[in-house]
């Protein structure tokens, strides 16, 4: 069979243009590599951290009821639900996409494709390997986040994006490296659920790509709140320890400080998911010049 289109990545970009294709009858493919649809986005981004940040923001008035003229006495957190809640608002949408597929008659795929020319794809999936054929192919593979050179991501101490959605207590101390979109609302969930958290940034503000009136309204709210901000600062020296992470900071006067937390979130930007996916047998240039880009 030979498809009129193949959509590879079923993030937002990828699953609405497959939409969009069904509904005009053309005969569609959607391929993906992970078990799940949706993307960054809806799995790893900005679905589930908006559910914790909805929490968060419950949990604060319920610290904080007087205001409300509200009477609340030792209300307590329960983290493993509040991950049971995220978890289950992420598959409820990851299932949607999978109705809209059925309903615009897209056939859906699953494996890791590489594009070999001509309108050839190749699809595998663990030992299984096949070939697909299409017309036209949409590449919309997402980013995934960026590492700190010589620096790996683990489920425990140095984490990214995606593994600190699976953190199964609240830590008592938050490093964050990187003081864009990510770290910024990661920063706000855990400070309002009481971690000690500390931002780390290169650049001279938060949030560096917005307005300035903002980084300035958010540095203010965020130092009332507890967080403490270093801009205009350098990490060096991250090292694991058994059950912490320390680092040498450069801070923005020139001084350094050893800095040790429970755990460290990396949040230095995306970069594109275009590794090993076959661009090189198309007439796709692709410029590898770096843009920090910090949102899902």
């Amino acid at each position: 069979m030979i498809y009129d289109i193949a959509v590879i990545g079923s993030g937002p970009g990828g699953y609405s243009a497959a939409v969009r294709a069904g509904q005009y009858g053309l005969k569609t493919t959607l391929i993906e590599k992970q078990p799940r649809l949706g993307g960054t986005c809806l799995l790893v981004g900005c679905i589930p951290t908006k559910a914790l940040l909805h929490t968060a923001d419950v949990w604060e008035h319920f610290k904080h009821p007087e205001a409300q003229g509200i009477q609340c006495k030792d209300p307590q957190l329960n983290y493993r639900q509040v991950l049971d809640r995220k978890n289950k608002i992420v598959t409820k949408h990851s299932k949607g996409v999978e109705f809209l597929m059925r309903k615009n008659k897209v056939d859906v795929v699953k494996g890791h494709a590489r594009l070999l020319g001509g309108g050839r794809i190749e699809v595998k999936d663990g030992e299984k390997t096949q070939s697909i054929e299409a017309k036209n192919i949409i590449l919309a593979t997402g980013s995934e986040a960026r590492m700190l050179p010589r620096l790996q991501p683990d489920p425990n101490l140095i984490l990214t994006n995606v593994e600190i959605l699976d953190m199964q207590a609240v830590p008592k101390s938050i490093g964050i490296i990187g003081a864009g979109a990510v770290g910024v609302e990661f920063a706000s969930i855990f400070n309002r659920f009481g971690s000690k958290v500390t931002i780390l940034e290169m650049l001279p503000r938060l949030v560096p790509v917005e307005d300035e009136e903002i980084s300035k309204e958010l540095e203010r709210h965020f130092k009332k709140t507890g967080i403490r901000i270093e801009t205009g600062t350098t990490a060096e020296n991250i090292r694991k320890n058994s059950n912490s992470v320390r680092l040498s900071a450069t801070l923005a006067n020139g001084s350094k400080e050893e800095l040790e937390f429970e755990r460290l979130l990396v949040a230095v930007g995306r970069k594109p998911n275009t590794d090993n996916v076959g661009i090189e047998n198309t007439k796709v240039q692709l410029d590898r010049g770096f843009v920090k880009v910090d949102s899902y």
